[in-house]
């Protein structure tokens, strides 16, 4: 069961590549090309969200790949935390 003081935050929500119906949910200009699970518990950190990394957790829309998932405390809302770790994210690979 899940902590109900945590926020679940996928590395999809950051992937250029991918379109919104497909699970990014940042603009374009704040996404990043293959983001990866590491730098966005980083940028997390930076913003004092507290991450949790899980490595082998799959997102729903995508099961086949595991691409791992953070739980950030619940100190924002979901919408604003994801946009301040977006911002942290570095461009290039």
């Amino acid at each position: 069961m899940r902590d109900k003081d945590k926020l679940v935050i996928w590395p999809i929500y950051f992937d250029i590549d991918l379109s919104w119906s497909k699970g990014r949910r940042v603009p374009r200009n704040l996404a990043v090309k293959q983001p990866k699970i590491e730098n966005i518990a980083k940028a997390a950190y930076e913003e004092g969200l507290n991450p949790e990394l899980k490595k082998e957790s799959a997102h729903p829309k995508r099961p086949w790949i595991k691409n791992g998932l953070i739980l950030i405390d619940k100190k924002l809302p979901k919408n604003e935390a994801i946009k301040r770790i977006a911002k942290k994210l570095p461009k290039t690979n």
